[in-house]
C-alpha cells in the first residue's frame, strides 16, 4: 500500500522543476508537510516571476500579504483563479483559489480565501501490488483576514488558516490507522506604501511588504507520533511603480523567501555508507535535530545548516569554515517581475524566479497579461522553466506550460485622496 512518506516524497518531487541526472549535486532540499501551501495560486504573480509581497493590492493579496488589503483603492473585490498544475507529468492535477476582500472603513478591511489542491486519482495497493481503491488525494485550506492602516503609509495583517489534507482516504499505512491531517495556522505581515515621492522627474509609488505565512502546529496522518512541520516562509521584497503619464505606469518589483523551518543536517556514517544509530536514533554529524518545537524551528532555522561537510580518515567530521552562512544563503529563493498598465485596463507581465539547484532547483521565465472592462477582470500567466547551467531552455520540467487563469470582479472604485487614509 502506498504509505503517507512515499506520498510526500511524489508530493515534493512534483515540487520540484527540474533534477538532472547528469548532474551531481549535494542535495539538502527541505522537504515540509502540505507543500501546496506555497504554491501560488493566483495569475498575476504569476506573471510576474512569483511575486506579489509589495505590489498592488488586489483580491487575491491574502496570498502574498494580508497586510496589504488595507491599502486596496476598490471597497470591494472577489478573484476566481483555476491552475492545472503539473500537466507535464499527470493530466489531472489541479490548484482552485477563491478569494475576496470588504473594506470596513477608511482604515479597516477584512479578506478571505478558500483554497483547493485536487492530487487526481490514485491507485492504491497492498504489500503485493494488488490493486485495492482508487483514491483521489485532495487538500484544502479556509482563510480569513484583518488588515488595518496604522498610518497613512503603513498597514499591519493577520490571517488565520484552516488546513485540512487527505492524502490516503483513511487506508491503513504501516500497521497504523491513517487520517487526514487538520491544523490551524496563522500569517502575520506589515506593508507600507508611499504615493507622493518623485524619481527622475516622475511620479512614483515606493513600497515594501513583509509576510511571515504558515505559522502553525505541525500536522500528523497517522495515530503516531510522527509530525510534520508545516512550510513556514518568511516572504520580504520592495516594489516601485514609475506612473509615466496619465495613461502609462509601469511597475517592478522583487521577492524573496526563506522557510523558517529545520534544515535537514548531516547524518554520521561508517566506512561503509551505512549510517549510524544510538539508542534507535540516527547520530548527526553536522547541523542540529530536526524534530525539535515549532518556535524552536523557526529561530534557529538562520543558522542550523549542516554546511559542507567532510568525513575525516578516523571517522570524525570537519565543517568547512563559512560553509553554513554559504548554506543558509542557498536557501533563499527569490523573483523578480515588472508589470505594465495602459489606462488602467491594459496590462503585460514579466518575471523570472530563481531556487538554487541544491534546495529545489526551480528556475523559470514567466508573463502574462490582464485586461480591466468596468468591474470586470481577467488575468493569465504561462511558465517557461529555465536552466543556466547548460544555457538552455528545458522542456521535460515538470513545470513545463503551467498555465494560470483569474477571473475578477471590484466594485465601488474609489478614487485616490488623503481622506481615504487615517491622519498621522
Amino acid at each position: 500500500m502506498i504509505s503517507k512518506r512515499l506520498t510526500a516524497t511524489i508530493l515534493v518531487s512534483m515540487m520540484a522543476s527540474s533534477v538532472f541526472a547528469q548532474l551531481v549535486v549535494d542535495l539538502n532540499t527541505i522537504t515540509t508537510a502540505v507543500p501546496f501551501l506555497i504554491i501560488n495560486p493566483e495569475t498575476r504573480g504569476g506573471g510576474m516571476g512569483d511575486v506579489g509581497v509589495a505590489t498592488d493590492p488586489d483580491a487575491n493579496s491574502l496570498h502574498w500579504n494580508p497586510a496589504k488589503y488595507a491599502f486596496a483603492e476598490d471597497n470591494s473585490s472577489i478573484g476566481i483563479s483555476y491552475t492545472p498544475w503539473l500537466r507535464a507529468l499527470v493530466p489531472d492535477i489541479s490548484l482552485a483559489y477563491l478569494s475576496f476582500h470588504k473594506r470596513i472603513n477608511r482604515m479597516s478591511t477584512v479578506g478571505g480565501a478558500l483554497r483547493y489542491f485536487s492530487l487526481g486519482e490514485i491507485q492504491f495497493t497492498d504489500q503485493t501490488g494488488t490493486p485495492t481503491v482508487q483514491f483521489r488525494p485532495n487538500e484544502f485550506t479556509a482563510d480569513l483576514a484583518y488588515s488595518r492602516k496604522l498610518s497613512p503609509r503603513f498597514s499591519g495583517g493577520i490571517a488565520v488558516r484552516y488546513i485540512h489534507s487527505n492524502l490516503t482516504g483513511n487506508q491503513t499505512v504501516n500497521n497504523a490507522d491513517s487520517r487526514p491531517g487538520r491544523t490551524v495556522a496563522a500569517d502575520v505581515s506589515v506593508y507600507y506604501q508611499n504615493d507622493d515621492a518623485v524619481l527622475f522627474d516622475k511620479d512614483v509609488t515606493w513600497a515594501w511588504g513583509v509576510n511571515i505565512s504558515n505559522i502553525g502546529g505541525k500536522i500528523s496522518y497517522t495515530n503516531t507520533t510522527q509530525r510534520d512541520y508545516l512550510p513556514i516562509n518568511l516572504r520580504v521584497g520592495p516594489r516601485i511603480t514609475f506612473h509615466l503619464d496619465d495613461y502609462n505606469k509601469l511597475s517592478f518589483a522583487a521577492d524573496f523567501n526563506k522557510y523558517m523551518v529545520p534544515s535537514p543536517p548531516v547524518y554520521a556514517t561508517n566506512d561503509d555508507g551505512v549510517q549510524i544509530e544510538e539508542d534507535g536514533n540516527l547520530v548527526i554529524a553536522s547541523g542540529q535535530d530536526p524534530d525539535r518545537p515549532v518556535a524552536s524551528g523557526m529561530f534557529t532555522s538562520f543558522f542550523d545548516a549542516p554546511g559542507d561537510v567532510t568525513r575525516n580518515d578516523d571517522g570524525t567530521y570537519s565543517v568547512a569554515g563559512g560553509s553554513v552562512l554559504t548554506e543558509e544563503l542557498k536557501e533563499i529563493n527569490w523573483g523578480v517581475g515588472a508589470e505594465y498598465w495602459y489606462a488602467d485596463q491594459f496590462a503585460f507581465r514579466t518575471g523570472y524566479f530563481w531556487e538554487h539547484i541544491s534546495k529545489g532547483n526551480r528556475k523559470f521565465f514567466t508573463v502574462g497579461a490582464g485586461l480591466r472592462y468596468t468591474v470586470f477582470g481577467l488575468d493569465f500567466s504561462y511558465l517557461i522553466p529555465a536552466y543556466f547551467g547548460r544555457a538552455q531552455i528545458v522542456q521535460n520540467s515538470p513545470l513545463a506550460r503551467t498555465l494560470r487563469f483569474t477571473l475578477t470582479f471590484n466594485f465601488a472604485q474609489k478614487a485616490k485622496s488623503s481622506s481615504d487614509t487615517p491622519s498621522e
